[in-house]
């Protein structure tokens, strides 16, 4: 392996692992899907009261 081969492997940077993952259908439908959200919101909650309440330790 010579030289001038690794910097043409070091400079291709726009290969299909440089952008963001697509979303698949379903996580679509569940970051849409109201009543997932309700449920995700009063349990984030419910842990904040919890670390308040009873302290970091």
């Amino acid at each position: 392996m010579n030289l001038l081969h690794k910097e043409r492997d070091l400079a291709r940077g726009y290969s299909e692992f440089a952008y963001a993952p697509v979303p698949t259908r379903m996580t679509k439908i569940i970051r849409k899907n109201w009543i997932w959200q309700a449920y995700r919101f009063i349990r984030l909650n419910i842990k904040i009261i919890r670390i308040v309440a009873f302290g970091h330790s």
